[in-house]
């Protein structure tokens, strides 16, 4: 065990026996010297994956009418809170105040973030204010006070989600699939547990019998019958998350875009599927392999995500490919905007020419149904909408 994290791991299982296999991912993503702890994650050069707003401005500029479109369905209230979870160095934040959407003049823009070293990245991209001054400013009052409006942007930077109830929308992109999970095998006498144990100097796969817990959430992650050997993500990350989420929206819209697939579609792929690696683009080794060093990344399932929703009084009303909800927010029109202009600066070749023609190939893979594209959007709402 060479770093200090391997070896924190290696002391925990020896001293408690194998531990769940969402304890292993939680330390190697997020624990001291983890993935994510370390600044790692989504970016082009010196980065490991790209996400939609790597890609460039325009994923920005189509969710910044969503968030005027929810703003509509709210009633345009002011303030207006929009918290984005997992948004890392705030490159979507910072091209969807680029866009200028209507709702700017009220937004509240609440960016969580568990990384520190990512948190400390978003104040290149952005000027942040202090969580007091993105739910206020307050205007007297009589004897009480109300929050000022027409003030916005306001954006702030948090840890974790805010301990205050939220009418507005709540973003969530490529966060739930990098949520610690467990996993579990079907056998012929039920389900079992996959843990993580140490032999040598080497993380190994334990099996144990499922305990009758884990085994319900199981069953709702493939309500039908699944054969014999086939291995299932627990989402149980997920569900926490799902869980404090509720407990936050008090009214408004959850979006969650992410790797989303169908317990048919997990069971088809099997577990070299729907559990992946990457480091610096590429897809990388065990996840059980020099743990922080690389991302660990599994499909949610989506009957699961559904129930785990409703269980805490979300309710679906879409699901759809990330490219069909990008042309219904108006995308093609956008590039066709940034093709006209392309074309009628061809003969000039600035910066602007640059600029229009970039947009046209960011589309290309935003809406990529063997890429981006195929991505799973889901709105989800809370209150009376």
């Amino acid at each position: 065990m060479s770093t200090p994290l391997e070896q924190r791991l290696a002391e925990r299982i020896h001293r408690g026996g194998p531990i769940p296999f969402d304890a292993f991912v939680d330390e190697a993503l997020y624990g001291d010297g983890g993935f994510f702890a370390r600044g790692k994650g989504a970016g082009r050069s010196g980065h490991d994956f790209v996400t939609s707003p790597e890609v460039g401005s325009l994923f920005g500029a189509v969710v910044a009418r969503s968030l005027d479109r929810f703003w509509d369905e709210l009633g345009v209230p002011d303030p207006y809170l929009v918290v984005e979870a997992g948004a890392g160095s705030g490159r979507l934040a910072a091209d969807v105040l680029r866009a200028e959407p209507r709702c700017a003049s009220a937004l509240r823009y609440v960016l969580v973030e568990r990384s520190a070293a990512l948190r400390a990245e978003q104040r290149d991209r952005l000027v942040l204010e202090p969580l007091e001054d993105a739910l206020g400013p307050m205007n007297p009052l009589g004897d009480s006070a109300a929050p000022a409006t027409g003030v916005g942007p306001i954006v702030t930077s948090l840890g974790e989600l805010p301990a205050v109830p939220v009418t507005g929308v709540m973003l969530v992109n490529e966060l739930l699939d990098n949520l610690p999970f467990r996993v579990v095998e079907r056998r012929a006498d039920g389900w079992w547990e996959v843990r993580v144990g140490v032999v040598g100097d080497a993380f190994v796969e334990e099996l144990i019998p499922a305990a009758s817990e884990l085994a319900t959430e199981a069953d709702h992650v493939a309500p039908g019958a699944v054969p014999v050997g086939t291995r299932l993500p627990v989402p149980t990350g997920a569900r926490d998350w799902l869980q404090s989420c509720a407990l936050v929206l008090q009214r408004g819209v959850l979006v969650v875009i992410d790797y989303v697939a169908s317990a048919a579609e997990l069971v088809e792929r099997g577990e070299e599927g729907w559990l992946r690696t990457y480091r610096h683009h590429e897809r990388g080794s065990s996840p059980l392999v020099a743990p922080g060093d690389q991302d660990i990344t599994a499909d949610v399932p989506l009957e699961y995500l559904v129930h785990a929703a409703r269980s805490c009084g979300l309710v679906l009303r879409r699901e759809c490919s990330q490219a069909e909800w990008l042309r219904d927010l108006g995308i093609d029109d956008l590039v066709a905007e940034a093709r006209a202009q392309r074309d009628a600066r061809a003969h000039v070749g600035d910066l602007d020419a640059v600029k229009h023609r970039s947009r046209v190939t960011e589309a290309g893979a935003l809406l990529d149904p063997a890429g981006l594209g195929a991505h799973r959007v889901l709105e989800f709402t809370a209150g009376s909408m």
